[in-house]
């Protein structure tokens, strides 16, 4: 429903009131804009239960998740899997079914170890497409006998990411008991120099990819290496580098996607550190009905759980921000056009 249907006073106030005093609002969930087709402000997800348990009957759990989303596009937002779970999991807390909270903590983990073995595949892969590429490169600088600062930057961080693949190759396994939660915070902990490494490996496999396109660029443009015997022709080096570039760009995605359950693992262990329910401020609170009665009856989670710090986003990337305002800006210019074509034809219509 919409945010005013929780909050607005008088008549709608009352109706709230008899209800909450029902027994029957269980759980109050924000969500920000733009989550629904057809409505694109913010909404509260009502949750009603006749059969909550007798010690629940004058509570109701706030869960404030306008800060949690995914953007889907310029005008939808969604939640991811991920997201979903880690919402659900507070409402587990809150029935205190600590196991299933702990369960899905360790789901992370395991997770986390998938995605570390597929992307350790993933980057040796790229590393082979890169190799074709440099060892081409390097007969023909060694040809021309150019010593090239954009050849040497790129021989210098090829070497530096293959050490590095082979350091984060060698980690050491993690254990945990997944009975026992203080070996469980251990591991997360640990989980986050994959983390770490795993962003550093990222950002190293898009810098060689710049520094292999500028190398490219400069032998055929400034070089001559179109006319050269050890040269490709178009056609095969055009292949090459796709593929080179799709491997890059699947590395980097499992990359992306270790980190992000890790955030996960780490994000419900640090708010919830002994798997049980507290609160959290700027997310969930669990109030009773004097607290209700002193709120005007107010059903916006926002108005008790207060406001979350803002937090450092670690993995902010600059340039794919610029992308999508790029395609933001794209989507408004062609519906600019849209729009224009449209009110000509009903000025054309009026005869105008």
């Amino acid at each position: 429903m919409s945010s005013q249907a929780s909050s607005a006073g008088r008549d709608e106030g009352k109706v709230r009131q008899k209800l909450i005093e029902t027994g029957t609002v269980d759980i109050m969930i924000a969500i920000r804009s733009n989550f629904f087709y057809t409505r694109s402000v913010p909404c509260e997800l009502w949750f009603l239960n006749r059969g909550k348990p007798a010690e629940l009957q004058d509570k109701i759990l706030m869960i404030d998740a306008r800060n949690i989303y995914r953007k889907v596009n310029r005008t939808i937002n969604d939640f991811s899997p991920e997201q979903l779970q880690n919402i659900l999991s507070i409402v587990w807390l809150y029935r205190s079914e600590s196991k299933r909270f702990i369960d899905l903590v360790v789901g992370y983990c395991q997770s986390i170890d998938r995605e570390y073995q597929g992307s350790i595949a993933l980057l040796q892969n790229y590393c082979e497409h890169l190799d074709k590429l440099t060892e081409a490169l390097e007969k023909f600088y060694n040809l021309i006998d150019e010593k090239d600062g954009t050849w040497l930057e790129l021989r210098t961080a090829s070497e530096l990411f293959k050490d590095d693949i082979d350091k984060y190759a060698g980690f050491a396994p993690i254990s945990y008991n997944a009975d026992d939660l203080e070996t469980l915070h251990e591991a997360v902990r640990c989980y986050h120099e994959y983390g770490e490494f795993s962003r550093d490996l990222g950002k190293q496999a898009d810098l060689v990819n710049k520094l292999l396109g500028r190398a490219i660029e400069r032998a055929e443009k400034d070089l001559g290496a179109r006319d050269s015997k050890l040269w490709w022709n178009s056609r095969e080096l055009n292949t090459l580098r796709k593929e080179a570039d799709t491997s890059r760009q699947n590395a980097i995605e499992q990359l992306k996607s270790l980190r992000g359950f890790y955030r996960h693992a780490h994000w419900l262990l640090e708010r919830f550190p002994d798997a049980k329910l507290r609160d959290v401020e700027g997310l969930v609170k669990v109030v009773d009905r004097e607290e209700l009665q002193a709120n005007d009856w107010s059903l916006t989670p926002g108005r008790y759980v207060g406001v979350s710090p803002e937090e450092e986003d670690e993995d902010f990337d600059f340039e794919e921000t610029l992308r999508e305002i790029h395609l933001e800006l794209n989507d408004l210019n062609s519906e600019a056009i849209r729009l224009a074509d449209e009110i000509a034809k009903n000025f054309e219509g009026l005869g105008i």
